[in-house]
């Protein structure tokens, strides 16, 4: 049975749709508006080998931010509710991916404790129509939603295109390590009894 979560949410400064899959085949849907967001969306998606539909209709006549961040809460809602209970995740992943000469570290936890450590630093102001510090508002916003602890720092620096698309594809294949089933955990992999 696929592990599917939705969310919708609307506001005065945007309107969004998500739909995510945790065990599809990386097959998309996307558009934020935003052409660089679509692409590091879909690059998540598939590189994680999960089934995702986004619509976005955001106040892009102001700026970024709002469709950015608020997509990020919305993710997070959705894929929170596909963990449901999270009996037999491997709730733990981490990846180290290159993207020619950049390197990114990414760590997960769904833990159910949101938190964020992000260590980047970027040399331009926007790639596209995507402002550069709204990597890391996207990626708070997640965290904080889905309630995961989160830490992605790049090892190695260098065009921030290449920097951006490897924070969300190691961020993508952490997660579905994450999120994978393993037949060994009857329960909740805490000592808790709750995560």
């Amino acid at each position: 049975m696929s592990r599917i979560g939705e969310c919708k949410r609307n506001t005065e400064e945007t309107k969004i749709e998500i739909t995510i899959n945790l065990d599809g085949k990386g097959k998309t849907n996307i558009d934020t508006g935003i052409g660089f967001f679509d692409h590091m969306l879909t690059s998540f998606a598939k590189h994680g080998l999960f089934d995702l539909d986004v619509k976005v209709e955001g106040d892009l006549i102001v700026d970024s931010h709002h469709t950015i961040e608020d997509t990020g809460i919305a993710l997070g809602v959705a894929i929170r509710n596909a963990l449901g209970d999270k009996k037999s995740i491997k709730r733990y992943g981490n990846m180290i991916l290159p993207m020619d000469e950049s390197l990114c570290l990414c760590a997960v936890d769904l833990s159910g404790r949101p938190y964020l450590v992000f260590d980047a630093e970027f040399t331009v102001e926007r790639v596209g129509y995507f402002d550069t510090e709204m990597v890391k508002e996207f990626f708070y916003a997640l965290t904080y939603t889905t309630g995961m602890n989160l830490h992605l720092k790049m090892l190695e620096s260098g065009n921030n295109h290449h920097m951006i698309e490897a924070m969300f594809k190691s961020f993508a294949k952490a997660l579905d390590q994450a999120t994978t089933l393993d037949g060994r955990i009857s329960d909740v992999l805490s000592t808790k009894g709750t995560l």
